[in-house]
């Protein structure tokens, strides 16, 4: 039965993670610049499907006439991809090992500074998931309204499904995005292409509510700059490139920058089309439709290619989520290389990808969404915050780093990337002052991950301080033992008994069975004494009566005495926990559990080894 369970388990697994990989295969996983920009730029890409309606949702709160500012925000958001693209560029080359922000900051700010972008961006691809996962049901809802009231277990599920993707490794999760990432490309440029055909055919009519240099009654500069700061959402995911640097074939850097400098092309394209557009053809957010959906019904009518248009958005949303799956895993290993995260995160899994970071990524967002009820508008400006301040260390950090290396050009490198770190810097103050009431919990997040960093790494340096070998200590490992005490816990005489005793006798100078009794009858507890010295004369047994049934305390209690006194004689004291194992795992439930309960609390000894014996049962 054992067996069977096994083997169906194994099956199960290879059926839905695949077979394992050898470590030699590694460079199998390595992704060329056409898988890469499926898998790294599904963030970055399908953003142009919220950001231009993210735009509009803050402008349309002064009049229609204000729709006509997008263009003008426009404008500046791509001004800073282009100031963003060729920073992280840079830092590519720079730092080909990946790490991103994290690596930058850390490298010219401090560890402090590494650790508040780490942390960000930790936090922030789980928004990343979130967010994609619930804009890609939005625009599925906006299709089929009647799954709006399952709009949040229907993200729950993407969610797990992407997570299984990820799980079987770079390479097949890579295979199945190209896709649906070319499908929304596709879709895309025919509905920007076919729109602005129509436009200059005369075929669609000019519905702007005013025209791009009109005077906007009630219109400010903070109202801009919220507007801005919203559009700017549009960016995100830039970063998760330079993060996978290793990922790549080689050349590692030139692939990675390459494919970097495709994602920032298309995607300025796309948010510049889309925009456009919708100013153009005078698009107002909707509730329950839409700005891309618009587009596409004033384009493409509700014909084939609308919904064609609508399945690529809901697909790319949906696998968006899968930058945050790429990058979360090998930014949560250079924080736990560096000791700032568990070193659980440093182990590959079947499929040599860093599974614990991807299954602790899947479960954040999935809390995420629960906690905001799959409501995309709720999650953008904690999503921006998370990304903007990483952004801004690392290119002032890249400033730094070019005065301090004053290579090739070195002037006009530190030029843009003090560009890009003015603009991201005045995004974090607008974010922090027009949407605190959206981005406060950051305040609070970002504190408790820091110590928590610090908490982590303080017990790993404690450890290794502890373990260090010195002379000293090296001296005191040649030092001998001069006996050994070994104390069996007995609860009744039988064949486990008997083989725990003989197996101590074999190891140890001193043997001492311990039995605990809470029996109010004396005459029962007495005949156990008897069968014991009968079958082992030569083993002193020590039996203790407990009154409150309790077997743990005076175990403990006893066996401190004993290790007390050992230590003194200079013997060591080991405490053997003997223990049956059923045939079948489903059999355990029938049993207690008492031998599990005892190592938990001996193990909190110091000068006590606990060791078990295990005797199998065959039936």
């Amino acid at each position: 039965m054992q067996k069977g369970l096994r083997s169906m388990w194994r099956y199960l697994k290879r059926f839905l993670i695949g077979k394992p990989l050898k470590t030699t295969e590694e460079g199998g996983q390595a992704l060329s610049k056409f898988k890469a920009l499926a898998l790294l730029s599904s963030d970055a890409l399908s953003s142009v499907a919220y950001g231009t309606e993210q735009i509009t949702a803050v402008l349309i709160t002064v009049s229609a006439a204000a729709l006509m500012y997008q263009i003008w925000v426009a404008v500046l958001v791509l001004i800073l991809l282009f100031a963003i693209t060729l920073s992280y560029q840079q830092i590519i080359h720079a730092y080909p090992s990946g790490g991103g922000a994290y690596l930058v900051a850390t490298k010219n700010w401090g560890t402090n500074a590494g650790l508040v972008a780490g942390g960000s961006l930790l936090v922030d691809y789980m928004l990343t998931v979130a967010v994609s996962v619930t804009s890609g049901t939005d625009a599925i809802v906006s299709a089929v309204p009647s799954l709006a009231h399952h709009q949040v277990l229907l993200a729950v599920l993407i969610v797990i499904l992407i997570m299984g993707l990820n799980l079987r490794g770079l390479r097949d999760s890579a295979s199945f995005l190209t896709f649906p990432v070319y499908l929304f490309i596709t879709m895309i440029i025919l509905m920007i292409g076919v729109g602005l055909y129509n436009i200059m055919t005369g075929k669609v009519e000019y519905h702007a509510a005013a025209s791009i240099n009109s005077s906007v009654s009630g219109m400010t500069v903070l109202l801009f700059l919220r507007a801005f700061s919203s559009g700017s959402s549009s960016l995100t995911g830039v970063e998760a490139i330079s993060n996978a640097v290793p990922n790549f074939h080689n050349p590692k850097s030139h692939n990675a920058s390459a494919t970097l400098g495709i994602m920032a092309t298309i995607l300025a394209i796309f948010f510049a089309g889309i925009t456009f557009l919708s100013y153009y053809l005078g698009i107002r957010p909707l509730a329950d439709n839409t700005v891309l959906s618009q587009i596409g019904t004033a384009v493409f009518g509700h014909g084939v290619l609308y919904y064609i248009l609508q399945l690529a958005t809901a697909a790319i949303l949906a696998v968006a989520a899968n930058t945050g799956f790429s990058a979360f895993p090998i930014l949560a290993y250079n924080l736990a290389k560096d000791k700032f995260l568990p070193h659980a995160y440093l182990d590959r899994g079947d499929r040599l990808g860093y599974s614990n970071g991807i299954i602790s990524l899947a479960l954040g967002a999935i809390i995420l969404i629960i906690i905001f009820q799959g409501q995309t508008s709720r999650l953008i400006p904690l999503y921006a915050i998370g990304v903007f301040v990483p952004f801004t260390l690392s290119q002032s950090g890249m400033i730094r780093h070019w005065i301090r290396e004053r290579g090739g050009l070195w002037p006009l490198k530190a030029t843009i990337n003090l560009l890009g770190a003015v603009i991201s810097a005045t995004l974090v103050v607008i974010l922090f002052f027009l949407r605190f009431e959206n981005v406060w919990p950051y305040l609070i997040v970002m504190p408790a991950l820091i110590y928590l960093f610090y908490r982590i790494h303080t017990h790993y340096a404690n450890v290794a301080r502890q373990l260090r070998v010195s002379e000293a200590d090296a001296k005191q490992v040649d030092h001998r033992y001069d006996g050994s005490t070994v104390i069996v816990l007995v609860s009744n005489v039988t064949r486990v008994t008997a083989n725990a005793i003989s197996y101590a006798r074999s190891v140890g100078d001193y043997v001492i069975a311990m039995h605990v009794s809470f029996d109010e009858n004396p005459t029962k507890e007495h005949k156990t004494a008897q069968k014991f010295k009968a079958e082992f004369p030569d083993v002193r047994f020590v039996d203790i009566h407990s009154s409150y049934r309790s077997i743990i305390t005076p175990t403990l209690r006893f066996c401190d005495v004993i290790a007390k006194r050992a230590t003194e004689r200079n013997f060591t004291t080991t405490v053997l926990v003997p223990q049956f194992v059923p045939r079948h795992p489903w059999q355990n439930v029938l049993h207690n559990q008492t031998a599990l309960r005892l190592r938990t609390a001996l193990n909190t000894r110091e000068n006590i080894i606990v060791s078990t014996y295990s005797y199998h049962l065959k039936r």
